[in-house]
């Protein structure tokens, strides 16, 4: 069972909540009864002196698509003893893909980000450490996380961000003092980043590395100038062909554990020898290597 905390209105579309509820739920729990709320002195006794790593999922995911996907890559990560898995569900199935677009700030995501940081700041003192994770527009969610609260940020791992690839030295740029180690897995095989971060007529006036459209967000080529605590490499080989929603599948199952790697090779085989499921479960121990 995966602790949440649910920044939701409703189980679909819709805002964010009034404030956000902690529920727990295991994966394939898609009925609303099968999401039970947490109290808030089982949510302490959970994360009481633990290194707390809060995750979570990108745009036009409805809540039991997130609790599938979160519950499904918490059994794949590889955390210590020390440690517990949170996600954090948010209406990212209310924004059009035209919230991938840079600089338009997408109200949920926002909204949804300020409620966690506030939350974290008012419900964790008892956690030894706080840690995010966050799958593409869910990256916006964390960064506005991070910048609301006033506790520091042991390890952010960022995955396929669709945010712009400067947002860390402008929109964001007093996130990296607060983060310990940053670490960001980009792929330039990222259709969805490639065609449709860039929509809106706005998009002519970025500026790019070799087109004046497209390639422009953080989760495609990384960071356009590498922010302070940034840990390189986090540019996947693009001979593995890594796609948009690869870094949190659920469909097929992937291997029970890999080894976790130290490094982003520059190039090589796949891992696993391609075995399905390969893809979630290299990003699930690329994460668990970062966040130790």
């Amino acid at each position: 069972m995966t602790v949440f905390l649910n920044a939701r209105a409703l189980t679909g579309g819709g805002g964010v909540a009034p404030s956000i509820t902690v529920c727990i739920a295991a994966a394939g729990a898609t009925a609303p009864s099968n999401v039970a709320l947490l109290s808030p002195g089982d949510l302490q006794s959970f994360i009481h002196g633990k290194d707390v790593l809060v995750g979570t999922h990108g745009f036009n995911v409805n809540q039991s698509d997130g609790v599938e996907c979160l519950a499904v890559w918490e059994g794949l990560l590889q955390l210590p003893a020390t440690a517990v898995f949170v996600g954090l569900l948010w209406p990212g199935d209310s924004d059009s893909l035209y919230a991938l677009s840079y600089p338009l700030e997408p109200k949920n995501a926002m909204d949804a980000g300020t409620m966690a940081g506030q939350f974290i700041d008012a419900n964790f003192a008892n956690a030894s450490s706080v840690s995010f994770a966050s799958h593409s527009l869910g990256t916006r969610v964390v960064l506005q996380a991070i910048a609301t609260m006033n506790r520091r940020v042991r390890r952010a791992i960022l995955m396929a961000g669709a945010v712009g690839d400067d947002c860390l030295t402008s929109e964001f740029a007093g996130v990296p003092a607060k983060v310990d180690s940053l670490s960001i897995l980009a792929s330039q095989q990222d259709d969805v980043l490639r065609w449709a971060f860039p929509v809106g007529d706005f998009a002519a006036e970025l500026v790019n590395r070799d087109h004046p459209w497209w390639e422009s967000a953080l989760g495609r080529f990384g960071p356009k100038v590498p922010p302070p605590g940034y840990l390189p490499p986090g540019q996947i080989p693009s001979a593995w062909n890594y796609g948009h929603l690869d870094y949190l599948r659920t469909d097929p199952a992937a291997p029970a554990s890999i080894v976790p790697p130290t490094i982003v090779p520059a190039t090589g085989a796949l891992p696993l020898n391609g075995a399905p499921g390969w893809q979630q479960a290299w990003s699930a121990s690329f994460v668990s290597s970062r966040f130790r």
